[in-house]
């Protein structure tokens, strides 16, 4: 039996609504005010939860590339330097928890180093998130998976080998499991949804979502179609913006479209038994030309065609 689990006040996995994850990220390049407008896009569509990136620069950051100079919308610095300007602090997450709190909708993070976890613990998120690049950081996950909350993995950039570690080293409690590619954006070629179904079958009580990277919608809905029970996108006001992220981004108008979109695949799933509905008698009267008697009791007064074999 497929596990169920609570993520604030949503219950994700078989049987719910898929829990829609809009990814902020580092889209915010350092503004607040681009993240405000991000999460009043996210809570316009109808996503569950906005999730944003959290790391420690010094930690996170290979010490032979802090002196590295690049260009950026501040103008040439270092690449450490860079990292700082766009990371937010106290002061910051503070205003994002209250503004989200203000328009009803969740957020957490990636947590890019453990120093990270005990940071983001102090606004007591509902879950936690690890991105494909932390997978073979056992310690970091189990930091995680020790704060309590639901963790989500994605497995992008990974093998099977690296990924079944992973499993076995933090266990699949509280667990929820994404397929993923990490390429940024994702070819058609390489999203392989299949791997979904790989994932159901290896780890039947976790609820497994789908991480694209893609441009476009179509893959993230045929991932639900194929059982997804979450999904996360990367979002952004335009993706031509400055930012490595924001190509694989989904803009706020194709976000309000994929969340329709999931939900009307939702509606469209049923429960697999065939029924003759009643607005189907008028048809089924006026052009089949054998009835059987199934059909007969149908048109003189099946109700809602329960039970009815076609």
């Amino acid at each position: 039996m497929k596990t169920q689990i609570a993520i604030g006040e949503k219950l994700v996995g078989e049987g719910n609504g898929v829990y829609v994850v809009a990814e902020i990220g580092i889209n915010h390049n350092g503004s607040l005010d681009i993240t405000k407008k991000l999460i009043d896009g996210a809570a316009l569509a109808g996503c569950d939860a906005v999730k944003f990136q959290k790391r420690s620069p010094e930690k996170c950051v290979p010490r032979d590339q802090w002196n590295i100079e690049r260009d950026t919308p501040w103008g040439r610095m270092t690449y450490i330097d860079y990292r700082y300007k766009i990371e937010f602090g106290k002061a910051e997450f503070a205003e994002i928890d209250a503004y989200c709190k203000t328009h009803k909708i969740r957020w957490f993070a990636s947590c890019w180093d453990e120093d990270s976890v005990d940071f983001i613990e102090q606004f007591d998120v509902p879950a936690y998130k690890a991105a494909s690049a932390s997978l073979t950081d056992h310690g970091l996950l189990k930091k995680m998976k020790a704060t309590g909350k639901p963790l989500m993995i994605s497995t992008g950039m990974s093998t099977m080998d690296e990924i079944t570690k992973a499993v076995s080293a933090i266990g699949t409690g509280n667990l929820l499991v994404a397929h993923s590619t990490s390429t940024y954006p994702c070819p058609l070629t390489q999203v392989n949804l299949r791997m979904i179904h790989t994932l159901r079958a290896l780890y039947p009580s976790v609820p497994v979502g789908y991480s694209g990277h893609e441009t476009g919608l179509a893959p993230s809905l045929a991932a639900v179609a194929l059982g997804a029970t979450f999904i996360e996108r990367h979002i952004t006001f335009d993706r031509a913006m400055w930012g490595s992220d924001q190509a694989a981004s989904v803009e706020l108008p194709g976000l309000i479209k994929l969340v329709k979109g999931i939900r009307d695949i939702e509606k469209s799933f049923g429960d697999g038994v065939k029924r003759v509905y009643d607005e189907e008698l008028s048809q089924r009267k006026k052009l089949r030309r054998v009835r059987s008697d199934d059909v007969a009791h149908a048109v003189n007064g099946g109700s809602n065609g329960a039970g009815i074999r076609a």
